[in-house]
């Protein structure tokens, strides 16, 4: 006898489904690799102490999206309560680096402010007014109007205490 030896009609079956859906996930994960994530280039102070000794005085949050959209920009604790909202309602092109500042302190901002860096790009500095929030990990929440899931910052940032 010589040859290879016979293999069941279904083993043979199974193999070949087996190989196409390998070569299916692989091209799957390729195309969501390569498709954007709704915000970009989240960029955070990693500490900041709104104190008077505190040498960041302010949280600075920016951020890109990959398509316009109305934003609300929120601060989250570690137990994923919200602690200040920022923006509300704030529509933002679609790659623009949007900026802006929380001052540590809890609430909803009223009225905003805007300060100019010396290469020209605009900072929304909200103005909230209640207590200091507590020492701790934050995070910030984007929730875009056109997306029903909110994205939260990939990293936390820490406000010292005095």
């Amino acid at each position: 006898m010589t040859g290879a030896p016979a293999t069941h009609p279904a083993a043979r079956a199974v193999f070949v489904l087996l190989v196409v859906a390998c070569f299916a996930a692989f091209f799957i994960t390729q195309r969501l690799k390569h498709t954007p994530t709704a915000v970009q280039r989240f960029d955070l102070v990693p500490r900041f102490s709104p104190y008077p000794r505190g040498h960041i005085k302010q949280e600075g949050i920016s951020f890109k999206l990959a398509e316009a959209d109305t934003v609300t920009v929120t601060v989250i604790n570690s137990s994923g309560q919200t602690v200040a909202t920022l923006v509300s309602n704030q529509r933002v092109p679609r790659y623009k680096q949007f900026s802006l500042r929380w001052n540590g302190r809890r609430g909803d901002a009223r009225k905003y402010g805007e300060i100019e860096t010396a290469s020209g790009r605009r900072i929304l500095v909200p103005d909230n007014r209640g207590g200091i929030a507590p020492a701790g990990e934050y995070r910030v929440r984007v929730s875009l109007r056109g997306r029903s899931q909110p994205v939260l910052s990939p990293r936390s940032f820490t406000l010292v205490g005095p």
